[in-house]
């Protein structure tokens, strides 16, 4: 018989500041990344490529949890470039201020 994966154990969560973030189990490859990956028009076996200490099992479980979370997940990313796009602001007013 064939040894099958139980998939429910391939993402799990990971604290953070802003409280608990899903990540692929035994990485510190968060869900957000793969999804914002996918986002860019990669696909599932591009991205294994791209991030080669990942299977293409673990890059399909984070795509799956995306899915079923979409909303929550595509709010995290839309927030965390929120706070690039006014970090990157800030230091570009520093940077015109020195001069």
């Amino acid at each position: 018989m064939a040894n099958l994966t139980d998939i429910s154990k391939l993402i799990t969560n990971a604290p953070n500041p802003n409280g608990n973030r899903p990540v692929i189990a035994g990485t510190k490859t968060s869900v957000r990344r793969i999804a914002s990956l996918y986002n860019q028009g990669n696909n599932a076996e591009e991205i294994a490529r791209r991030l080669n200490h990942l299977t293409i099992t673990q890059v399909y479980a984070a795509l799956t949890y995306y899915h079923a979370n979409r909303e929550e997940i595509d709010k995290d990313i839309a927030a965390e470039q929120t706070a690039y796009e006014e970090l990157a602001k800030q230091h570009y007013q520093q940077a015109q201020s020195q001069e």
